[in-house]
């Protein structure tokens, strides 16, 4: 909302929540505590922030004044009931929903912005029509197909805009208005309008294809290891074909994120209620694979370390679950950790942007022990060589560019020897590493010397 902001001056947008200290967050004179880290949002929202961009708690004022409404709420897998572990769940988007028709008052433009089932907006409608106060609703899609890390640039220069709606002549108004509004910038023809149902469907089927090709290369990768090919010339190899292309083709520890999964499982459990179990199989094997990634990864760490790493320390480089974002949603350390804790290790923790609370809420939210005992086993710096000192392993979970200009020979003066590299991000230079005296391991590359 805030480069719609920046780039439509003219448009008055609020961004509300119930959370008094998110919303305090965003309003803070120092940009540098914003809740989320994105490059280039700072200048965003300081660029528009009270000029024609507000944060507001008050929802009812904003919900009665707003001509469009984006509901952007958290649709997370259920955890409970029907469709646990696979279905999302649309709570607050029924509330959001039920708000919106208690206070409105006159006609409005919803637009879905979270990530949703097919025939969400059909449920939407339903509320709307028939618990509002008589106003008319068209209920649009436009779901996000940024990257976490880019979504700044991704926004600005995107590879296109999808919204969808109703076909009728309503519908149609409707869907201009918002074009109209993305056209102050992006050129029309990245602009595309579809059904609403087609536009629910594509953002699924967008994330589970780009997960399918990390789950790809990362099956290629185990064989790799095994084979004595090096995964990097592989996928450089296949994405050298236009019919493929490079992207996506990146062997790791493994896929994280708000998206990837949930939506997999979102399209599994949509597949399965259709009586599509072919279907669901197909695309679930994706989440299989990556599950695997992480486990096997924890696992050589044991192996290597002379199959126990019980009371040993280990250090983590990375939390988030890619670089340039402080999101640890899925991130893959937290499961890599997870198993090694269950080995009895002790873990020691540094990510440039996650936050000492974050990283014992996620392990908590796991519910694999108590928060005393996670405390009692992890430990969180603020200094890579910190992190570094007296470890048996180091192991790089996050791709941050700062982790390649450490000075290494120094981190391996300080480290317990022999010393071990874990690198599940294929981010240093192996020959600089095994120069300096490390027994590195990287994702896809063997260990085989004939």
């Amino acid at each position: 909302m805030s480069v719609l902001a920046q780039q439509n001056p003219e448009i008055k947008i609020t961004v509300v929540d119930i959370n008094e200290e998110r919303i305090a967050a965003w309003n803070d004179s120092n940009l540098n505590g914003l809740p989320i880290y994105e490059p280039g949002l700072k200048e965003v929202v300081q660029e528009a922030r009270g000029r024609n961009l507000f944060f507001s708690t008050d929802v009812d004022k904003a919900i009665d004044e707003a001509e469009m409404i984006f509901i952007s709420v958290n649709t997370p897998t259920k955890t409970y009931g029907q469709g646990k572990g696979l279905a999302a769940d649309l709570k607050y988007i029924e509330l959001s929903a039920r708000q919106i028709a208690r206070v409105a008052t006159s006609d409005k433009i919803v637009i879905e912005k979270s990530t949703l089932p097919v025939r969400t907006a059909q449920a939407i409608k339903d509320i709307l029509d028939n618990t509002g106060n008589g106003v008319k609703f068209q209920i649009l899609s436009n779901l996000e197909f940024l990257a976490e890390g880019t979504a700044v640039q991704d926004l600005l220069n995107p590879d296109r805009v999808l919204i969808g709606g109703e076909q009728s002549e309503e519908g149609k108004e409707a869907m201009e208005a918002l074009v109209k509004i993305y056209a102050s910038w992006i050129p029309r023809e990245r602009i595309l309008t579809t059904n609403v149902w087609s536009s629910e469907l594509s953002k699924l089927v967008a994330n589970a294809f780009l997960a399918q090709r990390v789950s790809s290369i990362n099956a290629i990768s185990e064989l790799c290891e095994s084979t004595g090919a090096d995964v990097d010339e592989v996928s450089r190899a296949i994405g050298m074909d236009s019919r493929i292309g490079p992207k996506f083709l990146k062997a790791s520890v493994g896929f994280g994120g708000s998206c990837f999964q949930k939506d997999i499982l979102n399209l599994v459990y949509i597949a399965k209620s259709y009586g599509l179990n072919e279907v669901a199989d197909y695309w679930e094997q994706v989440i299989i694979m990556n599950d695997h990634q992480k486990n096997r990864f924890a696992q050589n760490i044991v192996s290597t370390l002379y199959n126990t790493v019980s009371g040993k320390r280990i250090t983590f480089l990375g939390w988030a679950f890619k670089k340039d974002t402080n999101d640890t949603r899925e991130s893959a350390a937290i499961y890599v950790a997870d198993a090694l804790l269950n080995e009895r290790a002790k873990i020691v923790v540094y990510d440039p942007k996650v936050s000492e609370d974050r990283i014992y809420a996620d392990l908590d939210e796991l519910n694999t022990r108590t928060p005393k005992e996670n405390r009692e086993l992890v430990t969180v710096v603020n200094d890579p060589y910190e992190a570094c000192a007296d470890t048996h392993a180091i192991a790089i979970l996050t791709e941050w560019d700062e982790f390649k200009e450490y000075d290494w020979k120094r981190i391996y003066e300080s480290v317990i020897k022999p010393a071990f590299v874990f690198d599940g991000r294929k981010l240093l230079n192996p020959k600089n590493m095994t120069d300096i005296g490390f027994h590195y391991s990287a994702i896809g590359v063997s260990k085989r010397t004939d």
